[in-house]
């Protein structure tokens, strides 16, 4: 069989997932599926996994919407996506800065095309996605400076777009939390721009200096982002590869100092006792050596994890929403944030899903399979959205 056979192929058993599936048999998730496909085609030396999931991902195209007028730009060399509704409205609108998940690795403005269309829609609000760079061609801050330099042209040229400035909300899914809650700290002391009026941060990763918090350990292996994979796409975002993915799930890429130093932060002793019944094993705190913490310091950074800020800085933040969900396992990422927020002034409004797994927002009206408890949590979404 020769290559094109080979890849026709695959993307027919692909498709072949794609129609309806009751809720009952979920377990042929098409994007597991890519995943699986890709690294076949990998192995065999056709394509990366990351070209072969890109590449699906990115086949779906969404019909003109009556109700938006959507338009792509560039806000300072960054693509961006501007959803705007097309009803009148007697005031300025919320302006909300939408950042997509995808591990740094995945996700477009095609992925998150549905979720944004819906957000402007239902919240009559303009809504601008920013299409950042990926890694591991582009690493860390490669991301963040996008998402960056984009909030900050827009809150420069608000009126062209009918924005009030003492309105712009940034949010973000996943490594798009993490992004949000970056972008929002380093906002968060500049007086020359308007100030934000909330952030919104969906099941974010916030953390790289312990993958065996209670949720790591419970959600392991709970799709869409198991336990290997999240420490996987901090390394690809931070250094273009994964090597040091051993020590780092372990915990030995730390210094014991360092670790003990932020421990005040990032800690099981944080985390609310409900959160540890399904399971949890004190981990036992291991040295590393020094050529392997010199090739993972930058986790150390604020602008890379969000949760390591000091507390002057946390205290600048706007009211926020944190929604976590019990089956994933940056659950303890969100939980231990949110405890830093309110010690710290900040208010926070929480939704936590009972029955929630990673992604499930993105899922919330796919037209092969959709969850209830993702339209629960997209509804606090947009009531608190509303609220502003």
């Amino acid at each position: 069989m020769n290559q094109k056979a080979i890849i026709k192929y695959i993307l027919n058993l692909v498709n072949s997932t794609s129609g309806k599936c009751p809720y009952h048999e979920n377990h042929k998730l098409p994007i597991l599926f890519a995943f699986e496909q890709g690294k076949i085609l990998e192995n065999i030396g056709i394509c990366s996994q990351v070209s072969f999931v890109r590449y699906m991902q990115g086949r779906k195209t969404l019909g003109v919407d009556p109700k938006l007028f959507i338009k792509d730009l560039w806000f300072e060399k960054v693509p961006v996506r501007i959803y705007q509704p097309k009803v009148p409205s007697a005031s300025q609108r919320r302006g909300v800065m939408f950042f997509h998940g995808g591990g740094w690795v995945f996700g477009s403005l095609e992925t998150h095309e549905k979720l944004c269309r819906s957000i402007a829609r239902e919240s009559e609000s303009v809504v601008v996605s920013v299409g950042y760079r990926l890694a591991p061609e582009h690493k860390y801050p490669a991301a963040y400076e996008d998402c960056l330099n984009a909030t900050i042209h827009f809150m420069k040229n608000v009126e062209h777009y009918g924005v009030d400035p003492a309105r712009i909300i940034i949010c973000g899914d996943s490594a798009g939390g993490n992004l949000a809650a970056a972008v929002s700290q380093t906002l968060a002391g500049r007086s020359d721009l308007p100030k934000l009026c909330a952030q919104i941060l969906i099941y974010p990763g916030l953390q790289a200096l312990d993958f065996n918090l209670p949720s790591y350990q419970q959600n392991q292996g709970v799709p869409l982002l198991f336990r290997e994979r999240a420490a996987f796409y901090m390394l690809q975002y931070l250094n273009g590869n994964a090597s040091n993915l051993e020590e780092v799930l372990e915990g030995s890429h730390i210094p014991i100092d360092i670790k003990l130093n932020y421990r005040k932060w990032v800690s099981p002793d944080n985390i609310p006792e409900k959160f540890k019944v399904r399971g949890y094993k004190p981990h036992v705190l291991l040295d590393c050596t020094t050529e392997v913490y010199e090739t993972v310091k930058r986790f150390c950074e604020p602008n890379l994890c969000p949760l390591l800020a000091e507390d002057a800085l946390i205290q600048q933040l706007p009211e926020t929403f944190m929604l976590t969900c019990e089956y994933d396992v940056l659950r303890d990422d969100g939980l231990l944030y949110k405890k830093r927020l309110e010690d710290n002034g900040v208010r926070v409004t929480w939704y936590h899903l009972e029955d929630g797994f990673h992604g499930i927002i993105n899922s919330f009206n796919n037209d092969w399979l959709s969850f209830s408890s993702g339209k629960r949590g997209l509804d606090n979404i947009m009531n608190f959205l509303k609220s502003l």
